[in-house]
């Protein structure tokens, strides 16, 4: 069984407008791209373009004991990276509802409490939002299910830990790393952050 905390799901806004008239150009397996034409502040017509790909789910897992949960990873064509567990909504797929299924693929643990940390579309020429959950009281269930283009180490470290590996430039989910990075500047976020990742009772 499992709590989620009341949260409101809301896809977050682009930077960037892609209007209802853009035409696809171009489909691939992750990227789509759109073009459309934009008058400029000179009075000419420019082709503009944006790219779009399905949503991200990250999961900051924390087991019952107060221990986090990063992976070790290594993907075909990249160095290995230290980074939080999840990946690509599927298709019609809830973000909450693939958070769970990654986190269950990826570490083989379920979660008794869900907490939605952030939500936002960091680049604006990607019509891409990354949505970072918070899952705690993460036990054991089954075994990892990795798919044939990753492998994935586990491994455990306490709140300390946890923040000097997101702080390293070396990280690679960007978006919890800027919130952690502002939150290192104001005590009082900090204090927020600390509560948002404590962990549940047994």
């Amino acid at each position: 069984t499992y709590a989620i905390k009341f949260m409101e799901i809301v896809k977050p806004i682009s930077t960037q407008h892609m209007p209802q008239n853009a035409k696809l150009v171009f489909k691939g397996i992750i990227f789509n791209v759109y073009q459309w034409e934009q008058q400029g502040y000179d009075g000419k017509t420019k082709i503009f373009e944006k790219i779009k790909r399905a949503d991200t789910a990250a999961v900051v897992p924390i087991t019952e004991d107060g221990k986090f949960i990063l992976a070790k990873q290594v993907q075909p064509g990249i160095q290995p990276f230290i980074g939080l567990v999840g990946g690509r909504l599927d298709e019609g797929e809830e973000p909450l509802d693939a958070a769970k299924r990654e986190l269950l693929e990826e570490t083989g643990y379920a979660a008794r409490e869900w907490l939605l940390f952030d939500s936002v579309q960091p680049v604006s020429k990607i019509d891409w939002a990354v949505y970072t959950f918070i899952a705690k009281g993460c036990h054991k269930v089954t075994e990892q299910n990795l798919d044939g283009a990753e492998k994935i180490e586990l491994f455990f470290v306490n709140f300390d830990e946890f923040c000097e590996a997101v702080l390293d430039k070396e990280f690679c989910d960007q978006e919890l790393r800027l919130r952690l990075m502002e939150a290192k500047l104001d005590p009082t976020k900090m204090e927020a952050v600390k509560l948002q990742f404590a962990p549940n009772s047994k």
